[in-house]
Protein backbone atom coordinates (compact mmCIF):
# COMPACT_ATOMS: atom_id res chain seq x y z
CA UNK A 1 0.00 0.00 0.00
CA UNK A 2 2.81 2.68 0.73
CA UNK A 3 3.67 2.22 -2.85
CA UNK A 4 0.30 4.25 -3.55
CA UNK A 5 0.98 6.54 -1.19
CA UNK A 6 4.47 7.76 -1.34
CA UNK A 7 6.25 9.85 1.37
CA UNK A 8 7.79 12.35 -0.69
CA UNK A 9 6.83 13.66 -3.61
CA UNK A 10 8.65 16.08 -6.15
CA UNK A 11 8.60 18.01 -9.36
CA UNK A 12 10.79 18.77 -12.01
CA UNK A 13 11.19 20.41 -15.47
CA UNK A 14 10.07 17.02 -16.93
CA UNK A 15 9.95 13.66 -15.62
CA UNK A 16 13.58 12.73 -17.10
CA UNK A 17 16.05 14.97 -16.98
CA UNK A 18 15.98 15.91 -21.32
CA UNK A 19 18.77 17.94 -21.06
CA UNK A 20 16.90 20.52 -23.64
CA UNK A 21 16.68 23.92 -22.81
CA UNK A 22 16.16 26.72 -24.74
CA UNK A 23 15.50 30.39 -24.06
CA UNK A 24 13.05 30.31 -27.20
CA UNK A 25 10.07 29.14 -25.31
CA UNK A 26 10.66 32.32 -22.95
CA UNK A 27 10.88 34.38 -26.03
CA UNK A 28 7.83 33.18 -27.79
CA UNK A 29 5.30 33.86 -24.83
CA UNK A 30 7.36 37.18 -24.31
CA UNK A 31 6.22 38.16 -28.08
CA UNK A 32 2.84 37.28 -27.29
CA UNK A 33 2.59 39.46 -24.44
CA UNK A 34 3.77 42.49 -26.20
CA UNK A 35 1.58 41.78 -29.35
CA UNK A 36 -1.64 41.68 -26.76
CA UNK A 37 -0.30 45.22 -25.39
CA UNK A 38 0.05 46.42 -28.96
CA UNK A 39 -3.91 45.47 -29.39
CA UNK A 40 -5.10 46.44 -26.18
CA UNK A 41 -3.69 49.69 -27.08
CA UNK A 42 -5.64 49.53 -30.24
CA UNK A 43 -8.83 48.33 -29.27
CA UNK A 44 -11.26 50.30 -26.88
CA UNK A 45 -14.04 47.48 -26.69
CA UNK A 46 -14.20 46.94 -22.81
CA UNK A 47 -15.12 43.00 -23.12
CA UNK A 48 -12.06 42.68 -26.02
CA UNK A 49 -9.72 44.24 -23.71
CA UNK A 50 -11.01 42.28 -20.24
CA UNK A 51 -9.90 39.07 -22.14
CA UNK A 52 -6.78 40.55 -23.67
CA UNK A 53 -5.52 41.09 -19.74
CA UNK A 54 -6.44 37.49 -18.44
CA UNK A 55 -3.88 36.42 -21.78
CA UNK A 56 -1.63 38.81 -21.41
CA UNK A 57 -1.20 37.75 -17.31
CA UNK A 58 -1.34 33.68 -18.18
CA UNK A 59 1.57 34.32 -21.31
CA UNK A 60 3.72 36.92 -18.76
CA UNK A 61 3.38 33.93 -16.05
CA UNK A 62 4.84 31.35 -18.48
CA UNK A 63 7.85 33.63 -19.45
CA UNK A 64 8.95 33.71 -15.93
CA UNK A 65 8.47 29.77 -16.09
CA UNK A 66 10.65 29.40 -18.85
CA UNK A 67 12.87 31.80 -17.61
CA UNK A 68 13.28 29.87 -14.08
CA UNK A 69 13.92 26.77 -15.55
CA UNK A 70 16.75 28.06 -17.48
CA UNK A 71 18.02 30.08 -14.87
CA UNK A 72 17.40 26.44 -12.44
CA UNK A 73 18.09 23.96 -13.96
CA UNK A 74 20.64 25.16 -17.47
CA UNK A 75 22.99 27.29 -16.18
CA UNK A 76 25.76 26.61 -13.78
CA UNK A 77 28.40 27.76 -11.48
CA UNK A 78 30.96 27.51 -14.26
CA UNK A 79 28.40 29.57 -16.60
CA UNK A 80 28.30 32.22 -13.76
CA UNK A 81 31.79 32.52 -13.25
CA UNK A 82 32.04 33.49 -16.94
CA UNK A 83 29.12 35.85 -17.23
CA UNK A 84 28.90 37.56 -13.58
CA UNK A 85 25.80 39.23 -14.65
CA UNK A 86 23.40 36.35 -14.88
CA UNK A 87 22.06 37.03 -11.29
CA UNK A 88 20.95 40.96 -12.35
CA UNK A 89 19.89 39.71 -16.01
CA UNK A 90 17.49 36.92 -14.84
CA UNK A 91 16.23 39.30 -12.23
CA UNK A 92 15.57 42.08 -14.32
CA UNK A 93 13.81 39.56 -16.85
CA UNK A 94 11.96 38.27 -14.36
CA UNK A 95 10.55 41.51 -12.80
CA UNK A 96 9.88 42.84 -16.40
CA UNK A 97 7.79 39.47 -17.16
CA UNK A 98 5.85 39.91 -13.74
CA UNK A 99 5.53 43.98 -14.68
CA UNK A 100 4.45 42.96 -17.90
CA UNK A 101 1.77 40.28 -16.50
CA UNK A 102 0.42 40.61 -12.99
CA UNK A 103 1.04 44.54 -12.85
CA UNK A 104 -1.27 44.92 -15.85
CA UNK A 105 1.01 46.78 -17.91
CA UNK A 106 -0.15 47.29 -21.22
CA UNK A 107 2.47 49.38 -22.44
CA UNK A 108 4.10 47.80 -25.41
CA UNK A 109 7.49 49.62 -24.77
CA UNK A 110 7.50 47.24 -21.37
CA UNK A 111 7.04 44.15 -23.61
CA UNK A 112 10.27 45.29 -25.65
CA UNK A 113 11.97 45.94 -22.95
CA UNK A 114 11.05 42.20 -21.86
CA UNK A 115 12.29 40.87 -24.92
CA UNK A 116 15.57 42.43 -25.05
CA UNK A 117 16.60 41.49 -21.88
CA UNK A 118 15.59 37.57 -23.16
CA UNK A 119 17.78 38.63 -26.45
CA UNK A 120 20.92 39.26 -23.66
CA UNK A 121 20.02 35.88 -21.89
CA UNK A 122 20.08 34.12 -24.98
CA UNK A 123 23.11 35.55 -26.57
CA UNK A 124 24.81 34.15 -23.16
CA UNK A 125 22.81 30.60 -23.52
CA UNK A 126 24.00 30.10 -26.87
CA UNK A 127 27.51 31.10 -26.00
CA UNK A 128 27.69 28.68 -23.74
CA UNK A 129 26.03 25.66 -25.55
CA UNK A 130 28.50 26.78 -28.02
CA UNK A 131 31.64 26.12 -25.68
CA UNK A 132 29.87 22.87 -24.24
Amino acid sequence: MSLLNPATSVSAHCDLPCGVYDPAQAKVEAQSVKAIQEKYQGNADPEFRARALVIKEERAELVKHHLWVLWTDYFKPNHLEKYPQLHDLFWKATKAAGAAGAKGSVDPAQGQQLLDLIDEISTIFWETKAAA
